[in-house]
């Protein structure tokens, strides 16, 4: 075999996503018009599939604090963070965000799947055992794989096969990492961390929850679903993303450890590779205030995540099993979604397709993120979108 022929199956799953039309993973924003509404193909499109959950991406503070750190740091660090590219205002964040989740000890990092690969390979080792919920996402899998641990993945939010799995580890129990997200970003369910955190006391091992999607959405505060459930304290690290609801790029790892200041020393994904820019790490820092000082947004983004929920459920959609401001559609074999997909562009909204093997259970999706900056109207003009296009589907899907 040639060196480049491991690409031919790409080369056909390209093929048949442009069949439909448009390939999902080639979509250009030609013009961002605001939080949720860009110009796609020429047309005016809602955005619905971009995870900008309170709507952060064009607020003013946040623009601004960007601006003013390119104007006064430059447009970049140009090193790593073991190197020149640690800025106070990288440390200042590592602080806030420790604070933020109650404990004494952060980590910045460059992108949110770097937080998760430079965490995972950093805390494991081969002989070590991790337990990986089925359903987490691909960064997760990755830093255990490239950990060199061994995996026991246990059925998605399934607490049973969780213990089961401690169980047969028996004295490795004690020593082990369970891996769970607290918001899942395709069904938009959440992990049941009440009973995860039980099992985690009663065998000893250690629990590292992904609040990636939850971060801003779920909580008193906006913490997150350790936060919402009561679990914060029992929670022995904390990964996240900038991407999302604090509107940048970039992620970071919290812990009530203080072992967690020597990953810097041994985690290559923190090593080597340059540090975030300070006009990302402004405006996310501008974003965590805003997140921590204006609840309304989260009553807003709640108040469209329901509303679209209830509206796909009216028209006779299959759903996720809980109300959030991820939205999904089962559409099952993606020979129905691809064309749906497709239509749903051209009809100005643009949407996620999650397709086997990036979505669970074999079937396919289209996902919705809400936010908080959508208004009523467009979370209205999505629905009938929707609908008009429900004749598509067969019955028996």
């Amino acid at each position: 075999m040639a060196l480049l022929d491991k690409f031919l199956p790409a080369a056909a799953i390209r093929e048949q996503l442009s069949a439909g039309g448009h390939d999902p993973t080639q979509v250009v924003m030609e013009r961002i018009i605001s939080p949720t509404e860009g110009i796609v193909e020429g047309r005016h499109t809602i955005l619905a599939g971009t995870n900008n959950y309170l709507g952060l991406t064009f607020d003013p503070s946040c623009v601004t604090a960007a601006r003013n750190a390119i104007e006064s740091q430059g447009t970049g660090t140009t090193g790593s963070r073991m190197a020149n590219g640690s800025f106070s205002a990288h440390a200042a964040l590592e602080q806030e965000l420790a604070g933020f989740y109650q404990v004494d000890h952060g980590m910045v990092f460059s992108t949110g799947y770097a937080a998760n690969l430079g965490t995972l390979v950093a805390l494991l080792k081969p002989g070590d055992a991790v337990l990986l919920d089925a359903d987490a996402h691909a960064s997760l899998y990755d830093g255990c794989l490239m950990s060199g641990a061994d995996i026991y993945r246990f059925r998605h939010n399934d607490v049973a096969s969780l213990e089961k799995r401690l169980e047969r580890l028996g004295a490795r129990a004690q020593d082990c990492l369970i891996v769970t997200e607290g918001l899942y970003s395709v069904l938009g369910d959440c992990a049941p961390l009440v009973d995860i955190v039980a099992l985690r006391n009663k065998y000893g091992a250690m629990l590292l929850v992904d609040e990636a999607h939850s971060l801003g959405v779920y909580g008193d505060t906006g913490c997150g679903v350790a936060e919402a459930q009561g679990v914060m304290d029992q929670v022995d690290f904390f990964v996240g993303t900038f991407s999302k609801s604090l509107g940048a790029m970039g992620g970071f790892c919290v812990s009530q450890h203080p072992e967690l200041d020597l990953i810097r020393y041994v985690s290559r994904p923190f090593i080597f590779t340059a540090s975030s820019s300070p006009s990302i790490i402004a405006s996310t820092h501008e974003a965590l205030k805003q997140l921590k000082s204006r609840p309304e947004l989260r009553e807003s983004l709640w108040r469209n995540a329901t509303r679209l929920y209830q509206g796909f459920n009216d028209l006779g959609f299959e759903t996720g099993p809980e109300i959030s401001p991820v939205v999904a559609i089962k559409l099952g074999a993606k020979e129905v979604a691809l064309p749906f997909w497709n239509q749903l562009l051209e009809k100005g909204v643009y949407t996620n397709l999650m397709v086997p093997p990036a979505s669970p259970d074999q079937h396919s999706y289209i996902r919705c993120s809400v936010s908080a900056a959508h208004s009523e109207e467009q979370v209205e003009r999505i629905i009938e979108i929707f609908g008009s296009l429900r004749g598509l589907l067969q019955d028996d899907r």
